[in-house]
């Protein structure tokens, strides 16, 4: 089944049309996105211009429209952090509606969390019935997620701070001063403090902090070599990181917040964590095609 999935995130607003095989394969047939900042207004203002809303809904009509060019039988947008925080969020979520001509579904921190879970664990291969944990690091959240493949998620964990919101509560430098970075690393510590997992047999990482510091310590990286990366983002200007690594401007401002997050993630779980291949899009791509939500092309 074709089925597309419009995800409007705090850093970027995604289309993910793909088909769904009856073994739960999921095979990307076309992909866009557009750096948009909702995160870092939410953060600055604690809300979204009538301008960046409006915005907003213009390109993901725009994906709406690709999705039905391309055949998809089932279509949904899907919204992230920005649904969730602000001031008035529901402004957003009916400029969509009204815009895409789609459903629109804000997901709870938990449904963002299996929906990294199954995206993950249905791109990554062949995992048994291996306990598997996996890391969502998003610009406004971050979800820790433990399961199988055969039982699926079932322990969920969200803590309400993401790369973005620790960027601009604690790290205002670029780059920031060590006591910035104490300041953040104590934030995390904070947030992630009343989070126990279970510890898995592999450990999976998902979102674009995790792309982002994949390419600068490689596929798999522990909890040395996030510090690795946090020691190298904490001396030279993001802009600089971002151009030496090929990380997107947007993205490299916050990239130093999200490895502190993974960072702290790689130690909760006690295992390196992989660079997943599937997230959020794929897990909701799943789901469309289930059949256990409403969607329409």
């Amino acid at each position: 089944m074709r089925v597309a999935v419009v995800d409007v995130g705090s850093n970027t607003a995604r289309v993910l049309v793909a088909d769904v095989s009856p073994d739960g394969r999921v095979t990307a047939v076309e992909e866009k996105r557009e750096r948009l900042g909702l995160g870092s207004e939410i953060a600055r203002t604690g809300t979204l211009s009538r301008d960046t809303v409006k915005t907003v809904a213009r390109t993901c009509r725009g994906y709406a429209k690709l999705a039905r060019l391309l055949g998809a039988e089932r279509a949904q947008t899907i919204v992230t952090a920005p649904g969730r925080q602000g001031r008035a969020p529901g402004l957003l979520v009916s400029a969509l509606a009204k815009e895409t001509r789609l459903p629109v579904r804000v997901l709870s921190a938990d449904d963002e969390g299996r929906f990294a879970y199954d995206g993950a664990v249905a791109r990554a291969g062949r995992l048994a019935s291996r306990t598997v944990g996996v890391v969502d690091v998003g610009g406004g959240s971050t979800e820790i997620v433990l399961g199988s493949p055969r039982r699926g998620a079932d322990w969920v964990r969200s803590v309400d701070l993401g790369s973005i919101r620790l960027t601009r509560q604690h790290l205002h430098g670029d780059p920031p001063s060590a006591g910035e970075i104490a300041s953040a690393r104590g934030a995390v510590r904070e947030a992630m403090a009343a989070i126990s997992p279970p510890q898995p047999e592999v450990a999976l990482a998902t979102g674009g902090s995790a792309r982002a510091v994949a390419k600068l310590v490689g596929l798999s990286f522990d909890q040395d070599d996030v510090e690795d990366a946090i020691a190298l983002l904490s001396r030279r200007a993001s802009v600089k990181v971002g151009r030496d690594a090929g990380i997107h401007p947007v993205r490299a401002a916050s990239v130093l917040g999200g490895a502190l997050l993974l960072a702290e993630a790689a130690r909760l779980l006690d295992r390196p964590l992989v660079l997943a291949r599937g997230g959020v899009r794929e897990g909701a791509a799943l789901d469309l095609a289930s059949g256990s939500v409403s969607a329409a092309a």
